[in-house]
């Protein structure tokens, strides 16, 4: 089961108590139940959902769900001929999704129920813009495990209110709605991304715990501060999708005094990694690639490329075992995306563990090699980003005769005057000599991809083009 049995104790033991609000328009917990009960009948063995946040996309997700069904969501702004394309793979890779309406297990019984444990439910994708993305299955078990071990982790209680201010579409935001369902506990999200509606819910709805990935943090954070919106009735903040940078953490932590804020690490194949919450008032090593210990549930252990255990300090793959992992690829697998080592499991994220903290360092598609040294950007950022001055930064690998490749670093200024003398002081007793960048660029704006992800291969084309966003430091 995911969720629909508590999503039926929930409507039978408080009926009118508020389940879902989008946009300010809301579900009681017997609504939710009886809309999506209605949409069952019509609901065929495997679902695509593709659409903007409302509360049919609530009902109908739970529709998708129940009994041996399957729903794979989709991003709605992706373009119409790759949506039909992921609708060609799943009708020619999933069994199911050529079998009529009436699926085993529902004949005999009400048509809202969560189906065996094992089964599949979820079709999840990797984001994708031009290339048809990967696809991975997962089980109705690995969601009731990472239910059990984000509710106990982060303190979620069902007098909280949850606000996802992103993308349903997006798997941070549609796990936020499914783990609030499975607590009962309100949840809200918006029709689409406004400051303005974000801090409207906030004010008004009594909004206790945001869901979020960094970059909404620090604008609802910088622009609550400076608009008088009071954040102290928030209680928890869940980052994911990058380590806080020291301008959006000190920003956080003023908007909203009273709330521990939590980041972690994880997969959509791996689910829940490890993670650290950060208590009112208590100070962090904005400087450290530390991103705290295991998940309930969790173990972690830093393997080589053969399989074999790595001493502690010593970087390699994180590899995981738990009963959240995904159970493979549909297609796009390529060998190297999910790994399998006799039971531990690893996406190719490299880092290392010091006792039980982990150190996540990056991808090792992104590691630098200059003059045999290996370095991982992430690290870099993180150092250059607890700078004062520093706004944000990008580090990236530039081709250089001599060593192979020269660490560069762009940088966005939180202030004019901002100097190389300055910045390479900075890092200096954080960072070891052969990883210290030996170029800085001022940027008018962060190198990313029309999806929004931190691009170090942008940086380096502005770079080789001398594009007017980005300027050398001296």
């Amino acid at each position: 089961m995911p969720f629909l049995d508590r999503l039926q104790r929930w409507a039978d033991d408080r009926p009118d108590g508020t389940a879902v609000v989008v946009a300010g328009q809301r579900l009681s917990w017997d609504e939710l139940r009886d809309t999506a009960a209605g949409l069952v009948p019509g609901t065929s063995a495997v679902t695509v959902l593709s659409e903007e946040n409302s509360l049919h996309f609530a009902a109908a997700f739970a529709a998708a769900v129940a009994g041996e069904r399957q729903c794979a969501v989709l991003d709605p702004a992706w373009p119409q001929p790759l949506q039909d394309s992921i609708r060609d793979r799943i009708r020619e890779t999933v069994p199911a999704s050529a079998a009529p309406i009436s699926v085993p297990g529902l004949a005999d019984g009400p048509d809202l129920v969560d189906g065996p444990p094992g089964t599949p439910f979820l079709l999840g994708l990797t984001s994708g813009t031009t290339s048809v993305p990967k696809a991975f299955s997962r089980s109705r078990r690995s969601w009731q495990l990472s239910f059990d071990a984000s509710v106990e982790f982060f303190g979620l209680a069902a007098d909280d209110r949850t606000l996802a201010p992103g993308p349903l579409a997006a798997s941070l935001n549609l796990y936020a709605l499914a783990e609030c369902l499975y607590a009962g506990s309100e949840f809200h999200t918006l029709a689409r991304f406004d400051v303005g509606d974000a801090h409207a819910a906030v004010s008004h709805d009594g909004i206790t715990r945001l869901v979020l990935v960094p970059t909404m943090l620090r604008i609802l954070s910088e622009r609550g501060l400076s608009g008088g919106v009071d954040g102290s009735g928030i209680r928890s903040i869940i980052c994911a999708g990058s380590k806080l940078d020291a301008r959006t953490l000190e920003a956080a932590r003023r908007w909203a005094p009273n709330a521990t804020i939590f980041e972690y690490y994880g997969a959509s194949e791996l689910s829940f990694v490890s993670g650290a919450g950060l208590a009112p008032g208590q100070q962090p090593d904005q400087r450290g690639t530390g991103i705290g210990k295991p998940f309930p549930g969790v173990e972690i252990r830093i393997l080589d490329d053969g399989g074999a255990r790595l001493p502690d300090g010593t970087d390699g793959n994180i590899c995981v075992r738990s009963g959240m992992v995904s159970d493979g690829y549909l297609w796009g697998d390529d060998g190297q995306a999910l790994q399998s080592f006799e039971g531990w499991h690893t996406v190719g994220d490299q880092g290392y563990l010091d006792g039980e903290t982990l150190h996540m360092l990056g991808r090792r598609s992104d590691m630098i090699i200059t003059a045999g040294t290996n370095v991982y950007p992430h690290e870099v950022e993180l150092a250059l980003a607890s700078v004062p001055g520093v706004a944000a930064a990008v580090a990236a690998g530039l081709a250089d005769e001599l060593r192979g490749q020269k660490v560069v670093a762009g940088i966005v200024p939180s202030h004019g005057g901002l100097t190389a003398t300055q910045l390479k002081a900075g890092v200096e007793d954080v960072l070891a000599r052969t990883k210290r960048p030996l170029d800085y660029f001022a940027l008018a704006e962060l190198p990313l991809t029309d999806r929004g992800k931190l691009s170090r291969e942008l940086l380096l084309d502005w770079i080789a083009r001398g594009d007017p966003r980005i300027r050398r430091l001296g």
